[in-house]
């Protein structure tokens, strides 16, 4: 009986393969999925070999600064262990999902194709192994935080008590759901058009844990968390997609060539983000004079080191293994010896980590203030004018999403005029004009005052909500994309300008854009987060506030583009629809407003008292303050709308009136004539009759 085929070459699936020779001439490594299993497991003993040096080195520094006792050595040194198997884990199915989404193309039946199809099954069994140890570490970090035995706690009532008490325990029971949940969307999965969701909710399931621990308290914990957060994420679509990367090569896929090129790009960026958030988490946590004299110190210095190592072998790989595989897409023997010795100090690298997470940073001697503990920073005054355009807090999140956004614009048009082609001007403006108004409503005095003012946050959202998502609507950075990206072509492999395309026209998209479901989210959030006991709850959560800017940005945006956006839409939505989408929400937006100028009770009233603020005593009436804001932000829009929607009418007009004037040239009025004449024999036979 012969031997199952490999589809992706055609040759027998058992056994390792003899030396197999590419294209030109050059000696390829042999097909041999074994090996892949063997380095993973590995690169997984080494990291926790590492963690364990560590943390013998810290554990009693550590135990001491806590001030609690010794849970044992099962639980010291097991929560590092399965911590590293964790991590690992985690990486390898955001990183084979990033693979299956963007690095290889699907089939041409938009079906995953046979690496994509491997890659996510590799992320569903990687995502179980993932929840597993999630599980594991809720009774370990318990034991750990507490200083009991693991045995003592192991029971379920006992579980049940601490995991509400402790932050650690619950992030880690979210996680191990998020990551289950994960597990079977991967096994169902069989398009690629699920790919790119499962990747998002694999970094989300990424999050839980980086918005708790030691980043998320004390003094500049914002920046800290924000840090991490990008940190965190660069490092797992970096480490995951080297790994799935490198199980493609040792198969010998198809379009290998194709996916560490485009990996070359994701581990490029992951480098400088991993770079700058690491410096930020460090000097936000370690003052310089201690980066020697200190147990945390020494180790930022051994993850530095290890970086620095990470980003040689990654250009050695950019000279040397990238030209290879574009001259012979079978020769992938450089490719897979670079990133098999990257691995290994991957490996090394997230040991440290793990090490220095449970390292204590070194005391500062400064007792933060109530406002520093809760915000993460002080505030030196009542909100001015001056204090709200150049007290600036730069946010690592919505303040670099606004760079990155204008640059990207900025290099499509660039690409546009070199090839000879315009684009409006006044586009380019209202893009710019969005990405000011997201700076300034994140980064600036606004940004730093929203947290601590009822009023200022709800200036800020009204912003972020319904003026940056028109200005972006106007912009058309899809239309933009569209001409500035390089098609495929017909044989050609799949890449952004056909993910943009398949994300306009998904099913999802076209349910997302109905006008009732896009007025409604639009909304509805207003009323669910302030009136609903969502803020009242969460006001004090840093991660809350993010997520209440990504709302507010992405619903005012997709209402917009709806409304007034000049980019391609999946459905068309009809002129006097969209004067009904802004007519009918404008009400709903004055009486949010009027509900909370007439509200008695205090939104968040433990929260803003807590901080401490002498200036900001009549909460009540701040509260007021941000309701009249509410209010009075829906005219600004409508008469925006109102001017957008008339422009573009007007040159709608235009445009037909054009083509009928060209089509009349072509044939000399053919249609007037036509209209004439069938007039004209009307007015004939009337006549007959009459006579």
């Amino acid at each position: 009986m012969s031997s199952p085929q490999d589809p992706d070459t055609g040759t027998a699936e058992d056994g390792a393969e003899p030396e197999v020779v590419g294209e030109a001439g050059s000696v390829v490594a042999p097909r041999n999925p074994a090996v892949f299993g063997v380095l993973t497991v590995f690169a997984a003993a080494l990291a926790a070999l590492v963690a364990a040096m560590v943390t013998a080195l810290s554990a009693d520094q550590a135990l001491s600064a806590l001030g609690i006792p010794d849970p044992g050595p099962v639980t010291v040194y097991g929560l590092r262990v399965v911590r590293v198997i964790a991590d690992l884990s985690g990486a390898l199915t955001v990183g084979s999902l990033l693979f299956a989404a963007f690095l290889v193309p699907p089939g041409r039946d938009g079906l995953l194709s046979v690496g994509g199809y491997r890659a996510v099954r590799r992320a569903s069994d990687a995502a179980v192994v993932w929840a597993v140890c999630a599980l594991l570490l809720v009774p370990l970090t318990v034991a750990d935080t507490t200083g009991q035995a693991l045995g003592d706690v192991w029971q379920p009532e006992v579980l049940w008590r601490a995991i509400p008490q402790i932050d650690v325990a619950g992030a880690w029971r979210t996680t191990a759901i998020f990551a289950l949940v994960v597990a079977a969307g991967c096994r169902l999965a069989l398009r690629w058009g699920w790919t790119p969701l499962l990747l998002g909710g694999a970094l989300l399931t990424l999050m839980p844990l980086v918005l708790t621990g030691h980043s998320s308290s004390g003094g500049s914990h914002d920046v800290a968390t924000n840090s991490l957060m990008l940190h965190v994420v660069a490092a797992s679509l970096w480490v995951g997609g080297l790994f799935a990367v490198l199980a493609h090569a040792l198969r010998r896929g198809t379009d290998t060539d194709v996916a560490a090129r485009r990996f070359s790009l994701v581990a490029t960026v992951s480098f400088a983000v991993i770079a700058v958030s690491g410096v930020i988490n460090a000097l936000v946590r370690l003052p310089l004079s201690d980066l020697l004299d200190s147990t945390y110190g020494r180790l930022v210095l051994a993850k530095a080191a290890a970086l620095v190592v990470l980003g040689v072998l990654g250009y050695r790989q950019r000279r040397t293994a990238l030209p290879a595989l574009a001259a012979d897409p079978g020769n992938r023997a450089a490719l897979i010896r670079f990133a098999g010795v990257e691995v290994l100090v991957f490996a090394i690298t997230l040991g440290l980590a793990v090490g220095l997470g449970r390292t204590p940073p070194p005391p500062t001697g400064v007792v933060p203030t109530p406002a520093e503990v809760e915000l993460g920073y002080n505030l030196a005054g009542p909100p001015t004018v001056a204090r709200l355009l150049f007290d600036w807090r730069f946010d690592l999140i919505f303040g670099t999403l606004s760079i990155v956004l204008a640059v990207l614009y900025l290099l499509g048009v660039r690409r546009l005029r070199l090839r000879g082609d315009k684009w409006p001007v006044g586009r380019t403006i209202a893009w710019l004009s969005g990405c000011v108004v997201l700076l300034l409503a994140t980064s600036s005095g606004v940004g730093r005052y929203g947290p601590a003012m009822f009023s200022v946050h709800m200036g800020a959202h009204m912003a972020l909500s319904m003026l940056a998502p028109i200005l972006f609507a106007l912009g058309g950075v899809v239309t933009l994309a569209l001409r500035a990206l390089p098609p495929a072509g017909r044989d050609g492999v799949p890449g952004p300008r056909e993910w943009i395309l398949a994300a306009v026209h998904n099913p999802v998209s076209r349910f997302l854009t109905q006008p009732v479901v896009a007025s409604v989210i639009f909304v509805a959030g207003f009323y669910a987060l302030y009136l609903g006991g969502i803020f009242d709850t969460y006001v004090d959560s840093h991660a809350a506030h993010l997520l209440m800017n990504l709302h507010f940005l992405l619903s005012g945006y997709l209402f917009y583009w709806v409304v007034i956006g000049i980019d391609p839409k999946p459905r068309q939505v009809q002129p006097l629809t969209k004067l009904a989408m802004v007519f009918g929400t404008l009400p709903f937006h004055a009486f949010f407003g009027i509900a909370l100028m007439s509200m008695t009770t205090v939104l968040g009233e433990w929260f803003y008292r807590g901080l401490g603020l002498g200036w900001n005593i009549d909460l009540l009436d701040d509260q007021r303050n941000g309701g009249s804001f509410a209010w009075a932000s829906g005219e600004v829009p409508l008469v925006v709308v109102m001017l957008a929607l008339l422009i573009q009418w007007s040159r709608s007009d235009e445009r037909l009136a054009k083509r009928t004037d060209r089509a009349a040239d072509r044939d000399n009025d053919a249609e007037l004539a036509a209209y004439n004449a069938m007039y004209a024999e009307l007015a004939r036979r009337d006549g007959q009759v009459r006579k």
